[in-house]
C-alpha cells in the first residue's frame, strides 16, 4: 500500500510538473518573442519622425437641435479644446488616458488652472499607469482643481476580482453643459502633428449624456481621492434627449460592455459598406465572423490599419487574422509614413461611430471606454469623407501579396497566437 501511495503521490507531481512547463512553453515562448520584437522595434524607430499625411476637416452636421464637428487632425483639435476651456464659465469636466508633460500638457494644465482661478469648477482625471513616465512635478494641480488619479494598481485587497483591474482608457472633456469632445487623442505634443486620430466636438442634448459618463466615473472612484469623504459629483437630471445620438460605456467594475454588441449589430445589419479604421485590430472570432459575413452578402467591407502602429506586436497579432478576412472578400488598407489612432465605423451611409474603443479585448472586455454612436446621414455622410481622404494614404494587402509572405512571417503569427486573448 505504501509503495502505490508512493507511486500515486509521484504520478500527481510528474503531472503537475508537465503542466506547469508546458503553460510555460505555451505563453512564455510567446512572451519572450514579444519582448525582443519590441526592444528591436524600439531600437530601429530611435531618431526617426512620422510622415505629413493628408487631413480632412474639421468638419461638421447638423443633428437634432446640436451639431456634431469630426476631427481628424490634433492641431485643430487642441485649439478648439483650449478654446473651449478658456471660455468656460462654470465647469470643466476633463479626463484623458495618456497626459504628456511636455508644451502641449503645459497648455491644458495651465488653460485648466486659470479657469479654476477664475471660479470655474475643475474636475480632472487621469490614469496613473498610462503616465509612468510622465514627471511627477508635472502631476501636481493646485487645490482649486479636483483631482481623480486612477491608481495603477486598482484593485486593493480584492487581489482576484479582475473587476477592478481595467485601465481607464476614456478621453472626453464636457464644458458648462454646452460642449463635449469625445474620440481617440491622448494630450501630447506628438499627436498634435504626427499622429491621424478623430475626435468628435458634440453639442446639443447629447452633451448632457457625456457629462454623466464623467460623473459616474468620478463618483464610482471618488473614494480613491486623499479625502475618502470626498462629496460625489451631482448632475441634473436631462430635460431633453436626442434619439440620434447614443453613449455606449464599458463599465468593467460593474461587468457592463455594451461597446462589442454595438459594433456587432451594425456589421449584421448591413448592407451597402462597412468601413472601419482601427488603430489596433485583434477582434475575437465572433466579430472576425461578422466581417466576413458581410463581405460574403456583397457588403464592401473595408478595414483600415496603420502599416506600422506604435507596437509592433499587436501588428503581428492582427495579421492573424488577415487570411481569413482577405479569402472572405474584406478589403485591408494599411496607413502609411504615420500612425493611425482612429477608432471608428461608418456602416451603409447612416450609422457610425467615433470612440475610445479599439477591436481587442482590452479596449471591449477589460477597460473604461466610450463611443458614440450616430445614426444619422450627415454625421455619416463627414466620416465617410474622412475615410476616403485616409484611404488615400494607404497601400492595399492583396490575397497574392500576402499568400506570398516568408515563411518566417508565417511562422512568427503562429508562435504570436497565444497572446491573442491576453490582449
Amino acid at each position: 500500500m505504501g509503495n502505490e501511495a508512493g507511486e500515486a503521490s509521484t504520478g500527481r507531481v510528474s503531472l503537475r510538473a508537465w503542466v506547469r512547463r508546458t503553460l510555460l512553453a505555451f505563453f512564455g515562448i510567446p512572451m519572450l518573442v514579444a519582448i525582443a520584437m519590441s526592444l528591436v522595434d524600439s531600437y530601429r524607430r530611435r531618431g526617426k519622425r512620422p510622415k505629413p499625411f493628408p487631413v480632412y476637416g474639421p468638419g461638421s452636421a447638423a443633428i437634432g437641435e446640436g451639431e456634431v464637428t469630426a476631427y481628424t487632425f490634433g492641431k485643430d483639435l487642441y485649439d478648439a479644446m483650449l478654446a473651449a476651456i478658456d471660455g468656460a464659465e462654470r465647469q470643466i469636466l476633463f479626463e484623458t488616458y495618456i497626459w504628456k508633460g511636455d508644451a502641449v500638457g503645459e497648455r491644458f494644465k495651465e488653460a485648466l488652472r486659470a479657469a479654476a482661478e477664475r471660479g470655474v469648477e475643475v474636475y480632472v482625471i487621469y490614469d496613473a499607469f498610462a503616465n509612468l513616465v510622465v514627471s511627477p512635478r508635472f502631476q501636481r494641480f493646485p487645490s482649486s482643481i479636483k483631482v481623480l488619479r486612477y491608481p495603477v494598481y486598482p484593485a486593493g485587497w480584492r487581489f482576484f476580482d479582475f473587476r477592478r483591474y481595467g485601465r481607464d482608457h476614456r478621453k472626453i472633456l464636457v464644458v458648462d453643459d454646452e460642449v463635449g469632445f469625445v474620440g481617440g487623442y491622448n494630450i501630447g505634443t506628438a499627436y498634435e502633428t504626427e499622429w491621424r486620430d478623430t475626435h468628435v466636438r458634440i453639442t446639443g442634448p447629447a452633451v448632457f449624456d457625456l457629462k454623466r459618463s464623467f460623473a459616474d466615473f468620478w463618483n464610482l472612484n471618488r473614494r480613491r481621492r486623499l479625502r475618502a469623504s470626498e462629496r460625489p459629483l451631482l448632475l441634473e437630471t436631462a430635460s431633453t434627449w436626442e434619439p440620434q445620438i447614443r453613449i455606449h460605456r464599458n463599465v468593467p467594475r460593474l461587468l457592463v460592455f455594451p461597446i462589442r454588441g454595438m459594433y456587432l449589430e451594425a456589421i449584421n445589419r448591413a448592407s451597402r459598406n462597412v468601413w472601419m479604421t482601427q488603430a489596433y485590430f485583434m477582434p475575437d472570432q465572433d466579430l472576425v465572423d461578422a466581417l466576413k459575413a458581410a463581405a460574403r452578402r456583397g457588403v464592401d467591407v473595408r478595414l483600415l490599419l496603420p502599416l506600422k502602429s506604435n507596437h509592433i506586436v499587436a501588428d503581428w497579432i492582427s495579421r492573424g487574422y488577415f487570411s481569413q478576412l482577405l479569402d472572405a472578400g474584406v478589403r485591408i488598407l494599411r496607413f502609411r509614413d504615420a500612425m493611425v489612432h482612429a477608432k471608428t465605423a461608418t456602416v451603409d451611409g447612416r450609422w457610425s461611430t467615433v470612440g475610445t474603443a479599439n477591436i481587442d479585448r482590452l479596449s471591449l472586455q477589460g477597460n473604461y471606454e466610450i463611443n458614440v454612436e450616430f445614426i444619422n446621414a450627415d454625421v455619416a455622410r463627414e466620416l465617410e469623407e474622412v475615410f476616403r481622404v485616409d484611404e488615400s494614404n494607404c497601400l492595399e494587402l492583396t490575397r497574392e501579396e500576402w499568400a506570398a509572405r516568408d515563411l518566417h512571417r508565417k511562422f512568427t503569427e503562429l508562435v504570436l497566437t497565444p497572446l491573442r486573448p491576453l490582449l
